[in-house]
């Protein structure tokens, strides 16, 4: 029997999320939308043999929704994911979980209330074969002990809307939560270097950053993040422990010799890099509704990314070491 998902949230991610429920995963239907601008989510909802519905309220209500999408904007997260809990469906959310830290906490203390967890966050950098194949080489020990991270996240441009502390919360939030992820391990601390500033970025913005973490067990991680690269969208990372280095490999993209050159092509766009993590994810997901168990990045996770965010962002401004200052973690997140 299909799971029933209710959308809150028609744009761009929203759209794509709908088409994926409908044309790519299994398991799935799509009964109701809504969006901020109405005509948006009728058109949305139509194209996917959906109703639309004036509110987030209505959508999590209803009596045929068995799970909920959240895709809105960050700042309009926390309302639904604290309404699906209370009504005791299941929530994606993408990410952030919320814009604040308060915020995310108040979900984790809500859901833990709940008894069962309900809610999942929307990092599918853990859902891509490439960083999954990392992760099984860390567990299995064929690395060592892990002592360094490096990571790299570049895109050929950004608008001029996109501004320094995006650098965190919006392109690195996905490194921070890989980090947490492939380490096993929680961020400590974090310092951010500001290089020499490129020329092709608008005058308010640095770029490139370094940002340097270090976790509780002492591993030393660095994030390059460069927004205005110019030549694609451009992902890397590599765990180097005691004993052997695992490393991320490009996407297989054919390799042309042609008049005296050998060349490859570069993607250009996180839609084509990160296309098929998008569609395990979901899948996924649906899958541990179905079995009546949420298990993908949690509400703890979106907690953890929310507070080395916000640390990140301080030393940004402050040029010093700042402190996490997370919680400890939950048993019931365990």
């Amino acid at each position: 029997m299909a799971v029933k998902v209710g959308v809150i949230g028609a744009g761009m991610i929203g759209a794509d999320h709908i088409r994926r429920l409908t044309t790519v995963v299994n398991g799935a239907e799509v009964v109701a939308v809504t969006d901020i601008d109405a005509e948006r989510a009728a058109e949305v909802a139509s194209g996917a043999g959906a109703r639309s519905l004036p509110t987030g309220q209505e959508v999590i209500s209803a009596d045929d929704v068995d799970a909920v999408l959240v895709t809105s904007p960050g700042f309009a997260h926390t309302d639904p994911v604290l309404g699906a809990i209370e009504a005791g469906k299941p929530v994606f959310c993408e990410k952030p979980l919320a814009t604040t830290a308060e915020d995310c906490l108040r979900i984790v203390e809500v859901e833990m209330k709940h008894g069962r967890r309900l809610v999942q966050v929307g990092f599918m950098r853990r859902y891509d074969a490439g960083y999954r194949a990392m992760k099984r080489a860390v567990d299995a020990g064929e690395v060592g002990t892990p002592l360094m991270m490096h990571c790299v996240h570049r895109n050929a441009t950004v608008p001029e809307s996109y501004h320094s502390e995006m650098a965190t919360h919006d392109t690195a939030i996905h490194e921070i939560d890989a980090v947490r992820w492939l380490l096993d391990d929680e961020i400590a601390s974090a310092q951010v270097l500001k290089p020499r500033r490129t020329a092709k970025r608008f005058d308010h913005l640095q770029d490139p950053q370094i940002m340097l973490f270090e976790t509780f067990s002492g591993a030393r991680v660095d994030v390059e993040v460069f927004v205005n690269c110019q030549y694609g969208y451009d992902i890397k990372c590599e765990v180097v422990g005691e004993t052997g280095t695992v490393q991320l490999a490009d996407p297989e993209q054919p390799l042309l010799r042609t008049a005296g050159r050998a060349h490859t092509v570069v993607l250009q766009h996180w839609k084509d890099r990160f296309g098929q993590a998008y569609d395990v994810e979901i899948q996924e997901w649906i899958d541990s509704v179905a079995n009546g168990r949420v298990l993908g990045p949690s509400s703890w996770d979106g907690y953890a990314a929310a507070m080395i965010g916000d640390a990140t962002v301080e030393a940004l401004h402050s040029g010093r070491i700042v402190g996490a200052g997370l919680k400890e973690r939950p048993a019931f997140y365990g």
